[in-house]
């Protein structure tokens, strides 16, 4: 008896350390720890039936300025962002293929095109599930690059490569599996600049997480912009009419 309990000792052993670590105890993999950040945010069913977005706060730029910001989006690419500073509005506008803006602080008292940099940063912020989920099927590229210190906190850090070429480093939260910070290149004025956003105060809306708080800033500047979203609204009535093509001076 001694030997037959041996015997299965050995074998239950052999079992328990030949057999895959669970996904809590060595989320080692890219589908795993993408699937628990899609699980952590509020699940696929319940982000895949967000068809409308509506976002609204302030943004803080620091020496008293402070504007009201509005941000509507629609599937599939629809974006609709607002500026009000001082009483006056700035309008940006897209379609995922081109857009329009009407920018009076920067002399667009008429609509005129978006940029070609512009359209396409729109069409990445029109994503409103986020690149992560269904990354395969939209054609980009996930890599695990290891694990990263971020604001004292253990982050997962994934290079993400999107379908356009845009490479952005993406910082998950081991514990959480919430989205940390994001970093990328922007080409500002002609010059590439590398631009870090940090996220924070996730609140439920929806069934699903969302950040409340927004910080953007340029490596190498004191300088940064803070967001503060006052409310959230999942599937409001958007027309079409909203993210119209407009005629501008320039032609779009």
């Amino acid at each position: 008896m001694k030997r037959a309990r041996a015997g299965i000792s050995v074998a239950f052993l052999a079992i328990a350390l030949t057999a895959p670590a669970s996904p809590d105890a060595q989320p080692d993999s890219v589908d795993t720890i993408v699937a628990r950040h899609v699980a952590a945010r509020g699940g696929l069913e319940r982000i895949r039936s967000i068809k409308t977005l509506r976002e609204k706060g302030h943004l803080f730029a620091g020496a008293g300025r402070q504007a009201v910001i509005t941000r509507q989006l629609k599937r599939p690419s629809m974006t609709r962002i607002e500026f009000t500073l001082q009483g006056v509005t700035s309008v940006y506008v897209s379609d995922g293929a081109r857009g329009w803006k009407m920018s009076p602080f920067d002399g667009d008292v008429e609509p005129a095109p978006l940029a070609e940099e512009a359209v396409m940063e729109a069409a990445e912020q029109a994503d409103i599930e986020g690149p992560l989920l269904d990354w395969k099927a939209k054609g980009h590229q996930v890599e695990l690059v290891g694990r990263e210190a971020v604001g004292g906190r253990e982050t997962w850090k994934l290079k993400l490569t999107l379908k356009s070429g845009t490479v952005r480093h993406e910082y998950l939260d081991v514990e959480s599996l919430l989205r940390v910070r994001t970093e990328t290149t922007r080409t500002v004025r002609g010059r590439p600049v590398q631009i870090e956003t940090t996220f924070g105060d996730y609140r439920t809306t929806g069934g699903v997480l969302f950040p409340h708080t927004i910080e953007v800033a340029a490596r190498g500047r004191a300088q940064r912009l803070r967001i503060v979203v006052n409310s959230i609204e999942v599937n409001p009535p958007l027309g079409d009419d909203l993210f119209a093509m407009k005629e501008t001076v320039g032609g779009i």
